[in-house]
């Protein structure tokens, strides 16, 4: 068992919920790879993006659905402050994770977190647990109140601004 997932289950269980990530057959790196192995809708997968915060530096995640972009001036504001793509070395060094496993809980380090409202319309949702096969099953709900990720509005349709 990989070392990223052996931080989300322990997150998830310090929580005290007993979730059981499952193990795709095939690669989980995007929101429709996920949807499609998982035999759900594609906004019901948290597609964790992660921006770098300009003055800060701090790694900030935003957990879409999969249908949802980031707005990029909405998350700006949320945050306090502008934002800049994060490279591939910098979510690893901040989060602990390699991109297309980013997980919403786990992280190694200080991740401020905001989710997607649309996420709260589904009983459950379905998040990378740490690697690119591994994804869990959670209820919204729970995800935000537990971990502390802040229901916000800062999501658009992809490939609408």
């Amino acid at each position: 068992m990989s070392k990223s997932l052996k931080r989300v289950l322990a997150a998830l269980d310090a929580a005290g919920l007993q979730i059981t990530p499952v193990e795709a057959d095939a690669p989980t790196k995007t929101a429709a790879e996920a949807a499609r192995a998982l035999g759900v809708e594609t906004d019901q997968i948290g597609k964790s993006i992660i921006f770098r915060g300009a003055e800060s530096g701090r790694a900030l995640l935003f957990l879409t659905a999969g249908g949802n972009r980031v707005d990029a001036h909405s998350a700006a504001r949320l945050a306090g402050e502008p934002l800049e793509r994060a490279n591939a070395a910098h979510i690893r060094a901040r989060t602990g994770f390699a991109i297309g496993g980013v997980s919403p809980v786990g992280h190694t380090g200080d991740t401020p977190a905001w989710m997607d409202r649309r996420l709260l319309d589904f009983d459950v949702i379905w998040c990378a647990a740490g690697t690119p096969r591994h994804n869990f099953g959670i209820a919204p709900r729970d995800l935000s109140e537990k971990f502390g990720l802040q229901v916000a509005d800062f999501a658009c349709l992809s490939g609408k601004m």
